[in-house]
């Protein structure tokens, strides 16, 4: 599946911002509410969270 540009801005939105990546590709869900609980404990578990939901969806 090749990405699109969509896909770039939401790597770059996951990388400064982790929520907010998740939250454009998945929602208001609980995958939104998992990365919020990651990126507070650590931003980078937040960080490989979001790109993993980017990737995978």
């Amino acid at each position: 599946m090749p990405f699109t540009a969509s896909d770039i801005i939401k790597i770059i939105f996951a990388i400064i911002l982790p929520p907010l990546g998740v939250f454009l590709e998945r929602g208001c869900n609980a995958d939104f509410l998992i990365n919020i609980v990651l990126t507070i404990l650590g931003y980078i578990p937040g960080i490989i969270h979001a790109l993993y939901i980017i990737f995978k969806f």
